[in-house]
């Protein structure tokens, strides 16, 4: 069993991997959205002189520094979720019924996915610059934090109901268990938090999802890239490990 630190240091690189290529993803698919959307959202401010000023004031940030700043952004990102799976696998690795510590590092790696990523993108999906009531901005981080907990949540939930089972059950029926604890909670979730519908009618509906397609590609990169650098690693560790074992006959002494 590897040591917390050796585990912590590799899921440590295996995020900053994930956050540079989901920068990467981020770049070439969202770039453009939010670019069209910047122009929309300035021809609203050439429209109206009396907000021109403030737009320009508040713009601290050259779009040149946010290009810059967006790999800086998804690598710090992609360390502190790589260093979260760590510590998660350090903690339930000799609870999880996986054989194989790669492959149980691809299921919390999955499992963070699902409650922290897809879960909350169904009920708050992203939005670009331009669309957006700056006076609620507080409460939609709220709401968003909250649906990420519920999500993580009703994952535990589909876990716990999965090993709930009596023994000797047939696997579908741990399956439609596990699938049933998930949505329950994640309905109570939705039911429970608030809905914002803030996208003025006049924004473009494709524009809109697209930006959000990319959204979601680039979680989706960065959650594969974490959990697949972070099992090769571990896997690399084990075998360097394995390697540097003396072999059985190399401690046998020879015979006279």
């Amino acid at each position: 069993m590897p040591t917390f630190t050796s585990v912590l240091l590799r899921g440590l690189l295996a995020g900053l991997i994930a956050g540079l290529l989901a920068g990467a993803f981020a770049h070439v698919t969202g770039g453009p959205r939010v670019e069209a959307a910047i122009a929309i959202e300035e021809q609203a401010v050439h429209a109206d002189p009396a907000t021109g000023d403030d737009h320009h004031a508040e713009e601290l940030v050259s779009r040149e520094g946010q290009r810059a700043g967006l790999f800086l952004a998804t690598g710090l990102f992609g360390v502190a979720m790589g260093g979260l799976l760590s510590i998660a696998y350090a903690l339930l690795r000799r609870r999880l019924r996986i054989r194989h510590d790669a492959h149980a590092a691809l299921a919390l790696a999955g499992a963070a996915l699902l409650g922290a990523v897809i879960v909350p993108f169904g009920k708050y999906p992203a939005n670009p610059p331009a669309v957006g009531n700056p006076d609620t901005i507080n409460q939609r981080t709220g709401s968003y934090l909250a649906m990420v907990i519920l999500g993580l949540v009703a994952v535990w939930a589909g876990a716990l109901a999965y090993r709930s089972m009596r023994a000797g059950a047939p696997q579908w029926s741990r399956c439609a268990a596990a699938v049933a604890g998930f949505l329950a909670t994640v309905a109570v979730g939705y039911r429970a938090l608030p809905s914002f519908n803030e996208v003025p009618a006049n924004f473009p509906a494709g524009l809109l999802w697209d930006f959000r397609l990319a959204s979601l590609g680039t979680q989706l990169v960065l959650w594969a890239g974490v959990g697949l650098a972070f099992a090769a690693l571990l896997q690399r560790g084990q075998a360097k490990a394995a390697g540097s074992e003396p072999s059985p006959e190399a401690t046998v002494p020879a015979r006279a």
